[in-house]
């Protein structure tokens, strides 16, 4: 379970959990690992399954234990579900980690038993549900997981007094970003935003070519987004939204079929999501840059004392990288039960 919990580690966040999986052969001998990478790749336990597959021989599957993160999911999505995959490749038992929560996916031990195959959860049942917490939360919200990116100076600021603020960070850090946008269902700006810095809200690749798959383009605000504004584009994915509710603006989004939303700016739209705690995963740029005065990376966030200063943790399954001259930083709201407590 440990090794899966580390393969999961490797994965994305997004729209899908975490999740990994490991296969013993009958003596406890690790025989393949495998994670989800992402919305509409195989999940962890197919992986797995595609990794053994590849070994020149193999012990009877029907000795063989497969530990899984999280409950194989039993609903077809854009990839079939992972419990009649297990059970078709013979595989004799599983133990899980923590039962998936979801009323779509649920029902995959039940199926596996079914099946005939052996089944046991509860192992490290806190860790995998610590590592998906978030996720956990949003599913049980109704809304989906929602990202915010902030590139910012060393002193907190995402523009100059002049308002100048391309570019604070660098090429490398710009690109790392692209491909967020790439993985996400919608990205987010406030009217400030595009008025001031007229942003395309595609997916680009290393050559400024748009991706393939794009975004929804989501503009918040009442003012008018001018005619030519580069956010409209020239396709159906351009949407403005009337509302300043956060909650409200998710609730929409997931209505509209979106599992993984980008906040991608200003300061008054970010600071918004922070204070209602609804930002699941925080991606900082930091650019080793001062301004002294300028635009601050969010708006207010209601707090005036440091007892209720809202708490974050590092994310375990993304490390501190360097991109370029820069330093990519994520990390997530520590869990409700703890977000209170004094370091």
């Amino acid at each position: 379970m440990e090794a899966a919990l580390a393969a999961a580690r490797q994965g994305p966040r997004g729209a899908n959990p975490l999740v990994g999986a490991a296969i013993l052969d009958p003596s406890g001998e690790l025989l393949g690992v495998g994670y989800h990478r992402g919305a509409g790749t195989p999940h962890a336990e197919v992986d797995a399954l595609a990794v053994l597959r590849q070994k020149e021989s193999l012990p009877d599957l029907s000795a063989c234990t497969m530990v899984v993160t999280l409950e194989p999911c039993n609903h077809h999505g854009r990839t079939g579900p992972c419990a009649a995959a297990i059970a078709e490749a013979g595989i004799g038992s599983v133990v899980y980690a923590a039962p998936d929560p979801t009323a779509e996916a649920a029902g995959g031990a039940r199926y596996l038993r079914d099946a005939g195959v052996a089944v046991r959860g509860g192992l490290f049942a806190e860790q995998a549900l610590d590592l998906n917490q978030r996720w956990f939360r949003a599913r049980a919200e109704g809304r989906p997981f929602t990202t915010l990116h902030i590139a910012q100076t060393l002193d907190g600021l995402i523009a100059a007094a002049d308002g100048t603020s391309q570019w604070i960070t660098g090429e490398a850090a710009r690109l790392d970003s692209h491909g967020i946008r790439a993985r996400v269902d919608a990205i987010v700006a406030g009217t400030g935003t595009v008025l001031a810095d007229d942003p395309k809200l595609t997916a680009r690749d290393a050559d400024g070519r748009e991706l393939e798959r794009q975004p929804l383009r989501v503009v918040l605000g009442r003012r008018e987004v001018p005619a030519e504004a580069a956010v409209r584009g020239t396709d159906a994915r351009f949407l403005q939204l009337g509302l300043h509710d956060p909650a409200a603006v998710l609730g929409e989004l997931a209505a509209r079929g979106a599992g993984h939303v980008m906040i991608e700016g200003g300061a008054t739209v970010a600071g918004a999501f922070l204070a209602a705690d609804l930002v699941d995963e925080l991606v900082l740029y930091l650019a080793p840059l001062m301004l002294g005065s300028g635009t601050r990376s969010t708006g207010g966030l209601g707090i005036s004392t440091l007892a209720d200063a809202s708490r974050w943790r590092w994310d375990a399954a993304s490390p501190v990288r360097t991109l370029g001259a820069d330093l990519r930083l994520t990390l997530e709201p520590l869990p409700f039960d703890r977000h209170n407590e004094r370091p």
